[in-house]
């Protein structure tokens, strides 16, 4: 089943958020958000839109430190669409490949599924959580905030991982990364960085701009 973009709860949230705001607060919030995105230089990588969203939720959601991860599933493999972001430092972290779930599709993420054993990509909010060493080496479980859309991430063990597939070496030799169960697996020369830097409690982003 495809989903397309983010969830339609997730958008009816922020705008409610946005409606319960006095329109002096709600401007400087805006003027906020614009700031931080042209800061970071995002133009042409994330949908302002996306940022946004992600932003608003970040905001009114304590996070464990300064730090947000948005994922565009929409880009292909072939791209970045992986960044991790430090709020109050405004900086770009990590840009990154990632893959996304082999039965979501080649070169671009087209279905997406919460199901158990679907091997799909699951979109919606995830919350960074405790770390392990597992089959894919240093690895971190993530919860699935967004009911419906991505709640069975711990019973399907959809983690951030390291993987020799997702190195952009595999980009040359077949157009496309390789491809995971459903997990956001990143190259392993850069999976320990990240996954220290989000870890214990940030939220991660996960959307589709074009789906």
């Amino acid at each position: 089943m495809k989903q397309a973009g983010v969830a339609p709860w997730y958008r009816v949230v922020f705008y409610v958020l946005a409606l319960s705001m006095p329109t002096t607060v709600w401007a400087s919030f805006k003027d906020e958000v614009s700031g931080l995105y042209q800061s970071l230089n995002l133009d042409g990588e994330v949908s302002y839109q996306a940022f946004s969203d992600a932003y608003r939720h970040f905001k009114h959601n304590q996070s464990s430190k300064p730090v947000m991860t948005l994922i565009d599933y929409g880009k292909p493999s072939s791209e970045k669409r992986f960044w991790v972001i430090n709020v109050k430092k405004r900086q770009v972290l990590f840009r990154s490949y990632v893959s996304h779930g082999k039965n979501s599709g080649a070169l671009y993420a087209k279905r997406f599924s919460n199901q158990i054993n679907s091997l799909q990509t699951s979109l919606g909010v995830y919350r960074a959580a405790e770390t392990y060493h597992g089959k894919h080496g240093y690895s971190l479980r993530l919860d699935g905030l967004s009911k419906g859309l991505n709640d069975n991430a711990r019973a399907r063990a959809i983690v951030i991982h390291g993987a020799d597939y997702a190195h952009p070496k595999v980009i040359k030799q077949s157009g496309q990364l390789g491809r995971s169960w459903g997990c956001p697996a990143l190259p392993s020369y850069l999976s320990t960085r990240v996954i220290d830097a989000i870890k214990n409690g940030t939220f991660i982003y996960a959307f589709a701009s074009q789906a």
